[in-house]
């Protein structure tokens, strides 16, 4: 009888602690998938994040796009547009502060795939266009440096500038420019050049001049990369040159980063349409550098 009760109260014991272990695997939650490493834009005077790339063992490829599926964006803003995510801010090539998601676009009409954030760096105030990229990935490079040119760095690139215009037969009276910044992207200590200017031609006519400059053994700087484009009024859809004097159709710096660990950071770019954005990464192949990724980003209909 004592055999019985006994195996009759194991009995009990075990389904007891199998449906308490049962209800603790129900409770358990899995564990959070990792994200994908990412590169964003940080734009708006750092108030706007919209996505330029996923990175891939050292290469980018497509992101999530204003113009995909509702649910798309909703399981992309899900993941990476929680409130309260902190993104590494890369100014100058590293990691110079963060970026803090406030709210998702996602219910949005325009820019759907973007998000509104909080920048805050001790190494500088993002204010038009002087902007920055954001990331999750990790960030290697920890001495570089951003700045202004100096004023005799500036008449030289001035000068190389001049030259490329008269190449395509133009002698600029005057000389714009929406941004020249001096980098170092290969931490040799030497500044290299990114620049956007541009001209006008004729009252219907601008030309825009978009260039990476790089010191050569001579001790003077080369255009290692340059994009020349005429700009007309047809060519605008507003029809006034005034919004490409403001920067539409510009390309503009964004910020550099070491994506593949070479230790060479490449140069991202944004060019603001009226339509959406565009964004571009340059590599360093040999002396020269190439396009290694364009993506453009829909918004909504102008």
């Amino acid at each position: 009888m004592k055999t019985l009760r006994f195996n009759v109260v194991l009995i009990y014991t075990c389904i007891l602690i199998a449906g308490v272990a049962t209800v603790s695997a129900q409770k358990r939650k899995p564990a959070a998938k990792a994200l994908k490493p990412m590169i964003f834009a940080v734009l708006s005077d750092g108030k706007s994040l919209e996505p330029i790339a996923y990175i891939n063992k050292g290469k980018l490829e497509t992101t999530i796009n204003g113009s995909d599926e509702k649910d798309l964006i909703t399981a992309f803003s899900n993941s990476y547009y929680k409130t309260g995510a902190v993104y590494r801010m890369i100014f100058g090539g590293t990691n110079a502060g963060s970026v803090t998601v406030k709210s998702s676009n996602a219910k949005t009409e325009c820019a759907a795939n973007t998000a509104n954030v909080t920048a805050v760096s001790p190494k500088t105030n993002l204010k038009g266009f002087v902007m920055a990229l954001g990331t999750n990935a990790e960030v290697k490079n920890k001495s570089s440096f951003r700045r202004k040119p100096t004023t005799d760095e500036k008449s030289e690139i001035d000068g190389l500038v001049r030259s490329e215009y008269a190449a395509h037969n133009l002698t600029p009276k005057t000389l714009h420019y929406q941004n020249l910044t001096a980098m170092d992207f290969n931490n040799d200590g030497k500044a290299e050049f990114v620049g956007s200017y541009w001209i006008e031609v004729d009252k219907s006519t601008r030309a825009l001049l978009f260039f990476i400059a790089e010191k050569g053994d001579g001790g003077k700087y080369t255009f290692t990369y340059s994009d020349f484009r005429s700009m007309d009024k047809a060519s605008v859809m507003s029809g006034d040159l005034k919004d490409v004097e403001a920067g539409i159709y510009n390309e503009l710096l964004l910020d550099a980063f070491d994506y593949d660990g070479d230790g060479i950071a490449e140069i991202f770019t944004y060019e603001q349409s009226f339509e959406g954005a565009g964004f571009t990464t340059y590599k360093k192949t040999g002396d020269k550098w190439i396009k290694a990724y364009e993506f453009s980003n829909y918004h909504c209909a102008y």
